[in-house]
């Protein structure tokens, strides 16, 4: 079957939508330099046109496979390393149904190799171990508009660092720190206390009217109640669980 590089002549003349064939893909992931890096557990992507995901989901599958050569001496060991490769994955896509196509494709892979992990492991499947791979995936990948740092809203991209506050050789339970940040934020490297998120009142646009004026009490509560993510074991992380900032 022939591979589609386009979907409509209408998109492409709209959006300039034309997708990277396969081959092309990875004639480039394998360039020494490149590939070296797709092996790396930590490394981090951004995929600033993300499409349905096609270099991000190759690049998950070589970093999969690193995962189950080497950090995958049980279920467990293979459950944090293969979340934690998917931490290092980001993609912006413009387009709603590309978007929701490339987080699916990433999460089948995911679920794919995973399910592999577990028969080969004779073990289960943990719901708490997908639901994180979800929390993940649907965190790293946003629709908007790269070139201009916003989503489709209006409002500034905003993206999760997943830091391992206890990495070594030696450790099996990957225990992760999540601290968010705007994607200009992240251009002007900004570096934040631990943990911190854009809150509530940060992401919205504030247009005081006189109904805003009234609840100004209530907005200055939201804002004294900054929150903020509390490190947690990685297959936790669809918990989100937090605590007050200045508690």
């Amino acid at each position: 079957m022939k591979e589609k590089i386009i979907k409509s002549k209408l998109r492409v003349q709209k959006h300039g939508e034309v997708f990277t064939p396969k081959k092309t893909i990875n004639k480039m992931l394998n360039i020494p330099e490149i590939k070296e890096t797709c092996e790396n557990l930590t490394a981090t992507f951004l995929e600033p046109s993300a499409g349905e995901g096609a270099f991000l989901v190759e690049i998950l599958k070589r970093k999969l496979k690193m995962v189950s050569e080497k950090h995958n001496n049980d279920l467990t060991s293979y459950e944090s390393y293969s979340l934690f490769a998917l931490t290092t994955l980001y993609g912006i896509e413009l387009l709603e149904d590309n978007a929701q196509t490339c987080v699916m494709n990433m999460f089948q892979l995911y679920y794919d190799n995973y399910k592999e992990q577990v028969r080969h492991y004779n073990g289960t499947i943990k719901k708490k171990v997908l639901d994180s791979a979800k929390e993940i995936i649907s965190s790293n990948i946003r629709q908007g508009n790269f070139l201009t740092r916003k989503a489709v809203d209006g409002k500034p991209l905003v993206f999760s660092e997943w830091s391992p506050v206890n990495l070594r050789k030696t450790t099996k339970n990957i225990k992760i720190q999540r601290t968010e940040y705007t994607l200009d934020e992240i251009y002007e490297s900004v570096k934040k206390e631990s943990g911190m998120t854009i809150s509530r009142v940060e992401q919205r646009n504030l247009q005081l009217d006189i109904f805003d004026i009234l609840e100004i009490d209530d907005i200055e509560d939201e804002i004294q109640k900054e929150m903020r993510y509390i490190p947690v074991n990685i297959i936790n992380v669809y918990k989100e669980e937090m605590e007050e900032a200045n508690g």
